[in-house]
């Protein structure tokens, strides 16, 4: 390896190539491969040769599943998008080797933060601030240079959003990410290169988004607290038992759309669960 480079992981996998120069490739299938991934580029190895995608270079990252019968054949896997061609690889264990991709990326780089660009609902003065970004276990955590330190839990985002804004007189590509600070909801905004931006904003939202698979109980029970309910009125509010709402309540925190505030069952909406409460309240 060249001065300077890391080797992060060496794994064995599959891989295959489904666009090339922005051209869907057809009759493409899995090869076997090995995966080795180093602080500056992603290496495929097979028989027939290698190829090399330069980590600095790579504009997407994103985990997905089936999607096609060929690509079905794995469960899940990885979209590595660098400009015009798409890659999919399948490491075995892929969620370290998925951890150590994203880090390769967004680790110590320098970003600008504004904090918290709205808090409860209402907009902050607040400017931008140089930030070091790093990933933590299940954080990402940002250093502001004025000493502040967020950490924001990939469990607690609700939405987050990639707008255009006017950051120190240029219009630059921001990640609004909406978290949990203690029992506030407030938004983070992070800038900085267009492709960190897109890429730390795929990390935080493919797996925090309102896809859960819930009920129209569970949803009536959302959309109440939503709407201020106190939890301990839910049961007369939506009309059920008490028994019936022990088990919703028990079924949406391990979705991870609740949080328990006391063990005589308060509860208050997690990001998550207040986005999917609005879509619904919106959609009606």
């Amino acid at each position: 390896m060249a001065e300077g480079e890391q080797k992060l992981a060496d794994v064995q996998g599959r891989f295959m190539q489904v666009v090339s120069d922005g051209r869907k490739a057809s009759d493409v299938d899995w090869q076997s491969c090995r995966l080795l991934l180093s602080n500056k580029r992603l290496l495929i190895l097979t028989n027939e040769g290698k190829q090399t995608i330069p980590l600095g270079k790579v504009t997407s990252i994103k985990s997905r599943g089936d999607v096609n019968e060929a690509i079905a054949q794995v469960s899940s896997y990885l979209s590595v998008q660098i400009g015009s061609d798409v890659y999919l690889v399948a490491p075995q264990d892929q969620e370290p080797f998925e951890e150590k991709l994203y880090g390769a990326i967004l680790d110590q780089r320098v970003v600008y933060v504004k904090h918290p660009a709205v808090e409860g609902g209402v907009v902050q003065d607040t400017g931008w601030e140089k930030a070091r970004l790093k990933l933590g276990d299940g954080t990402v955590d940002l250093a502001i240079a004025s000493g502040q330190f967020v950490e924001v839990d990939r469990g607690d985002v609700g939405t987050v959003e990639v707008s255009e804004q006017t950051v120190n007189d240029s219009q630059r590509r921001v990640a609004e990410i909406e978290h949990l600070v203690e029992d506030t909801v407030v938004q983070t905004h992070v800038t900085g290169p267009g492709r960190v931006v897109a890429i730390l904003a795929g990390l935080l939202g493919q797996e925090n988004g309102p896809d859960a698979d819930i009920s129209k109980a569970e949803h009536e029970v959302l959309m109440a607290l939503y709407s201020g309910v106190s939890p301990f009125k839910i049961p007369d509010f939506v009309g059920m038992d008490v028994d019936e709402i022990e088990e919703i309540y028990d079924e949406l925190l391990e979705e991870g759309l609740l949080q328990e505030v006391r063990t005589r069952r308060e509860v208050s909406l997690k990001p998550r669960g207040r986005n999917i409460a609005s879509e619904v309240i919106e959609n009606q």
